[in-house]
């Protein structure tokens, strides 16, 4: 018999609001209106029992079930940990309700899901697949459909051989240009287990690293469901620096933890190629989206075409990524929403990529925002996340990681990456730092300078920003466009808006040159390019029909843009759609550098030698 305890809450009736499309599809299961409708006839069976015998931080599992008096709204649930009743929960204080669960669970799917003959026969099978979140595993069978759960049956317990091994590497930039971060997750708190990393260059000596060791809890997000139903401890994350190395070496890592009795617990091994030295003019690739998202390769939780949009991006770049040097995801990374566990899911998802090339990250809305925390934008986009779990799963080269605003150089490419969820404009911290990052660049160096910004600062012919009267973000290019006019910032990428499109290169609303193929010559003005269209759903992303003419090149697809600096003369933009890798547009910038050296705007001397 199962037995659920009471729970008291009252935060956890936001995430059983009536769902918009683009919201957190577990948003959707009213937690809190669960009702016990156990069944003696009806069972739910997962195998196997244990996963990752083999040290494998994913695996498909088989679960079988049966239910007496079944229908097409039922739904089968993953839950982790595995005692998911009320037991489990944090008291708030308020009166209590009887029986409720306290936890959405990491996945669902609904029981007639490649089962035609359910609703007749009651019985199916699933396939779903599981990844190491250093819990184990169970799966309830509901029925009264998402918005009334009934509990009928809950399966066996299943889980990894080592639930708390290290986990799904992220690689990025460090502060200078010849160190490389990695971050892991782990079940193991630095009071249990010694993190580092042992790497070294591909066939030479290995060396180990410490590693830092930081989390957060419950108190730590900032509203329900956060809070509440979405949390989920994540574990603990783990920063290791390499630093001191070779321009362009291959290295191999492996993740360690080692425990007090001197055995060592091992990740997989990796490998990475270092960061070219600054200014060495050799073939450079970047891959840059935004709005991306998390995918289940098994259909669970399917909404809003997240998944051939998130999956498929992350495929296309994984078949190239013998040719992609780093990855810059500028916001809205995971869409959470408050639903801790899918942060795994996510890293789980770009393991291949990030675990090879530095995989940095922009602040986005459905990562920061939230009432009274200081975001620029008082909405609950985050889901009472309010910009912790991204700062702390992901590191970046950022003075201060809580505000994420960084610049990073990588070869003769300079990223001045923002964060619109903070304010940007003249007077602010923000600003402060965007000036010096443009400013500071050696152009000799980084001759191809980028901006890149989470909500469009600059333009896009969206319909919503069209019924603003904006073209952009309210208030976006006002003080901005002289800095990108005044150091002859090349490119300006942004996210947001879920599709693609590209400007001629502009400036006050004017293009100064007409949008082509090839631009040559001195510098003339910024080209501003969307590639929000990574994964999340397009459904609210459609352009305007009025003749803008800034606006060159709109595709309302998915996909992500390639940057290639060929040398200091030659840089090759390309756009390709997720769904076949092919290039759907793309233009080409040839110039000498010195171009860009000379003056513009308002810091040309009054005088010269010749007057």
């Amino acid at each position: 018999m199962i037995r659920l305890w009471v729970v008291v809450t009252w935060l956890v009736v936001c995430a059983a609001a009536a769902a918009h499309p683009g919201e957190q599809p577990l948003s959707r299961i009213a937690v809190e209106r669960m009702v016990l409708a156990v069944n003696e006839s009806a069972h739910v069976k997962a195998s196997p029992l244990v996963l990752g015998l083999k040290g494998e931080t994913n695996e498909w599992v088989e679960v079988e079930f049966f239910n007496p008096n079944p229908s097409n709204a039922d739904w089968v649930g993953v839950f982790s940990p595995a005692d998911f009743s009320s037991a489990i929960c944090e008291a708030f204080g308020v009166p209590q309700y009887y029986p409720m669960l306290c936890t959405a669970p990491i996945k669902y799917q609904y029981a007639n899901f490649n089962n035609n003959g359910y609703s007749k026969s009651g019985k199916g099978k699933l396939k779903l697949q599981l990844i190491n979140q250093r819990e184990d595993f169970s799966f309830a069978l509901f029925s009264g459909g998402l918005k009334n759960p009934k509990l009928v049956a809950v399966s066996n317990k299943i889980t990894f051989a080592n639930p708390k091994a290290p986990v799904y590497p992220r690689l990025a930039q460090g502060k200078s240009w010849n160190e490389m971060t990695v971050t892991w997750t782990s079940g193991y708190d630095f009071k249990e287990a010694v993190p580092f990393v042992e790497w070294g260059a591909k066939g030479g000596q290995r060396v180990l690293s410490p590693a830092g060791t930081l989390t957060f809890d419950r108190n730590s997000m900032c509203g329900a469901p956060a809070r509440t139903v979405g949390w989920r401890h994540p574990g603990y994350i783990h920063t290791s620096y390499l630093k001191e190395l070779w321009p362009d070496s291959l290295y191999t890592y492996r993740l360690g933890h080692r425990l007090p009795n001197g055995t060592n617990i091992w990740s997989k091994s990796y490998s990475f190629k270092a960061s070219p030295y600054p200014g060495q003019d050799s073939v450079q690739r970047v891959v840059i989206f935004g709005d991306m998202g998390k995918a289940e390769a098994d259909g669970s939780n399917e909404f809003n075409d997240f998944q051939p949009g998130s999956l498929n991006t992350t495929y296309q770049i994984i078949r190239d990524l013998k040719n992609i040097d780093m990855v810059v995801h500028i916001g809205d990374i995971c869409y959470a929403n408050g639903y801790l566990s899918q942060w795994d899911q996510f890293t789980a998802q770009i393991e291949p990529i990030a675990s090879t090339v530095p995989y940095m990250i922009g602040m986005g809305n459905h990562e920061r925002d939230w009432p009274g925390t200081g975001s620029f934008y008082g909405n609950l986009d985050s889901g009472g996340e309010c910009g912790v779990p991204a700062q702390t799963v992901f590191y970046t080269p950022a003075e201060n990681r809580a505000k994420l605003w960084y610049a990073t150089d990588y070869g003769m490419f300079r990223f001045c990456i923002a964060n619109t969820e903070e304010d940007w404009r003249p007077g602010t911290e923000q600003y402060k730092f965007i000036e010096q990052c443009l400013s500071s660049v050696d152009r000799q160096k980084q001759p191809w300078l980028i901006f890149l910004a989470h909500r469009v600062l600059g333009y896009s012919s969206c319909t919503f920003y069209e019924e603003e009267g904006t073209f952009e973000e309210p208030m976006g290019r006002e003080s901005l466009q002289e800095l990108w006019q005044k150091y002859k910032v090349d490119l300006a990428f942004y996210g947001h808006v879920h599709n693609y499109e590209r400007t001629c290169p502009v400036y006050q609303s004017k293009c100064i040159v007409s949008g082509s193929d090839h631009y040559s010559g001195p510098f003339t003005a910024t080209t501003h390019v969307v590639v929000g269209g990574a994964g999340a759903g397009t459904s609210d992303s459609e352009f305007t029909t009025s003749n803008i003419k800034w606006s060159y090149y709109r595709d309302f697809d998915y996909g992500f843009v390639k940057l290639t600096a060929l040398n200091h003369s030659s840089l090759l933009f390309e756009y390709k759609k997720s769904s076949d890798g092919n290039v759907y547009d793309h233009f080409t910038i040839s110039r000498d550098y010195r171009d860009i050296l000379a003056c513009s705007i308002d810091n040309c001397p009054r005088t010269t030698l010749a007057t």
